[in-house]
């Protein structure tokens, strides 16, 4: 399963499941809901939701973790590209010590 379809699946889970957590509690389907105040239903199906999101997340990052990470080498022309814009960027030693002379 490639990167993409991983992070697909994890956010279609992410919307999916905390629908289907706050569906279930106001249409009675999880045990022991019945009974609950519609206030006390509001807040748990809330609570419960959060948490179902954050354990989709959980997964997804542990998913991410056991990709292997020499699986995926970097472009060498975009190493070399932005090896030679650092060295650009960076003034060298003369450079700087004559600016300070210019600014004193």
């Amino acid at each position: 399963m490639g990167v993409v379809s991983k992070f697909i699946i994890a956010s279609i889970l992410m919307w999916t499941v905390p629908i289907a957590v706050l569906y279930g509690f106001n249409h009675n389907l999880f045990p022991g809901s019945a009974h609950l105040s519609g206030e006390s239903m509001t807040l748990w199906s809330g609570i419960i939701a959060v948490i179902s999101v954050n354990v989709v997340i959980v997964f997804y990052i542990i998913a991410a973790m056991r990709e292997p990470s020499n699986k995926h080498e970097p472009d060498p022309r975009f190493l070399a590209e932005a090896k030679a814009s650092i060295k650009q960027s960076r003034p060298t030693e003369a450079d700087s010590s004559s600016d300070r002379t210019k600014e004193e």
